[in-house]
C-alpha cells in the first residue's frame, strides 16, 4: 500500500462521504437499523451519528481497507452501541449464520472489487427476517450521463479509491441473493450528475 492509499485517500473519501447530500440520505437509511448490526465498509464512521441506539444491540464494524483502519477504530471510541471493528472481507468474516439483524451498507458497494461476492457472503449472515439497508451511488438512467459516466471512471477509479461510476445496484443486490424490498432513486443536489444518482432502500433475503 502506497503513501497516497494509506495516508491520503482516507481523509479524501471521508471528506467527500460527508458532503451534505450525502449525510442527507444517511439520514433516511441508517436509523432504520435494529438488532445486531453488521455494517460494511465502516469507513471513519460517518453512520454512528444516525444510528438510534435504542434499536441497536450491537454493531459490527467490517473494514478491511488498512489505510482507513485507523479513522474506524478512532470512531469506534464514540460508538453509541457496543462495537466490534472487524479488520477483514465480507468474505473473511467468521460471523455465524443467521446472526444479523440488519446488514447496512452505504457508498461502499462502489468500491469493493467484488460487490456481488461480497455481498453475497454477507447474506449469509443475516437471519430469515432480517434486512440490508442501502444508500449507494451508481449508474444513470440518462444516455448522457451513462456516456460521461463511461468516460470519468477509468481516472475515477484511480483516484477515489477503486470507486465505480458505472455500477448497477439493483442488479447488484438481486445478484448476491436479495429480492428488493423498497427501492428509490434520486440525482443528489449540488452533487456532479456523473457521481450524484443514488439509489437508496431495503431489501431482503431472497
Amino acid at each position: 500500500m502506497g503513501f497516497y492509499s494509506r495516508h491520503i485517500l482516507p481523509h479524501l473519501i471521508n471528506c467527500a462521504c460527508g458532503a451534505r447530500p450525502i449525510e442527507k440520505q444517511r439520514a433516511k437509511i441508517v436509523p432504520l437499523a435494529r438488532g445486531v448490526v453488521l455494517e460494511l465498509g465502516f469507513g471513519s464512521g460517518r453512520n454512528l451519528a444516525y444510528l438510534d441506539a435504542a434499536r441497536v444491540e450491537r454493531l459490527y464494524a467490517l473494514e478491511p481497507e488498512e489505510g482507513m483502519l485507523a479513522l474506524s477504530r478512532k470512531a469506534a471510541l464514540s460508538s453509541p452501541a457496543p462495537i466490534e471493528v472487524l479488520a477483514c472481507t465480507a468474505e473473511e468474516m467468521t460471523l455465524p449464520d443467521a446472526s444479523v439483524d440488519t446488514i447496512l451498507v452505504t457508498y461502499t458497494l462502489c468500491t469493493i472489487p467484488d460487490a456481488v461476492r461480497a455481498l453475497s457472503a454477507a447474506r449469509r449472515t443475516l437471519k430469515p427476517d432480517g434486512v440490508l439497508l442501502f444508500t449507494e451511488h451508481g449508474r444513470a438512467p440518462d444516455a448522457e450521463v451513462q456516456r460521461a459516466q463511461a468516460q470519468i471512471e477509468p481516472l475515477w477509479k484511480r483516484i477515489a479509491g477503486g470507486c465505480h461510476l458505472t455500477r448497477d445496484m439493483p442488479a447488484i443486490i438481486a445478484d448476491a441473493g436479495f429480492r428488493m424490498e423498497r427501492l428509490e432513486t434520486m440525482y443528489l443536489p449540488k452533487t456532479p450528475r456523473f457521481a450524484g444518482f443514488n439509489y437508496f432502500g431495503s431489501a431482503r433475503p431472497a
